[in-house]
């Protein structure tokens, strides 16, 4: 069987699944915590398949902060969204990034990203 054949044999929710690609991270500390803008890349094709959050894990594995997508972004890729107030301890040089998707969850991928100085 051809492997086109053995994607058409999947179900569809399967077939369509993949991770929301991280395209870049920015940021930035202030009075209240950190603000991160991290900017998604995923085919959402609308309620059953779309990016629903990113988050900021320690190098721990810790989650310091979450930011929740409410809905599809289709026809606006890449996405930028931000979260402020994201308490960062201050002995922590370096963040990971993980993204969500409706289908998949968390992802279990993560992209390190170093904090700038304040």
């Amino acid at each position: 069987m051809t492997r086109l054949a053995l994607l058409l044999c999947l179900p569809a929710g399967l077939a369509a699944a993949d991770p929301a690609v991280i395209e870049s991270v920015e940021a930035r500390p202030g009075a209240n915590g950190w603000s991160f803008s991290v900017t998604l890349r995923h085919g959402d094709t609308g309620w059953d398949d779309y990016a629903d959050g990113w988050r900021v894990l320690a190098p721990d594995g810790s989650v310091l902060g979450t930011r929740v997508l409410a809905h599809p972004h289709v026809n606006e890729q890449p996405f930028t969204r931000s979260q402020s107030g994201i308490a960062i301890p201050e002995d922590l040089s370096e963040v990971e990034i993980q993204s969500s998707t409706s289908v998949e969850s968390w992802s279990g991928e993560t992209v390190r990203f170093t904090l700038p100085s304040p």
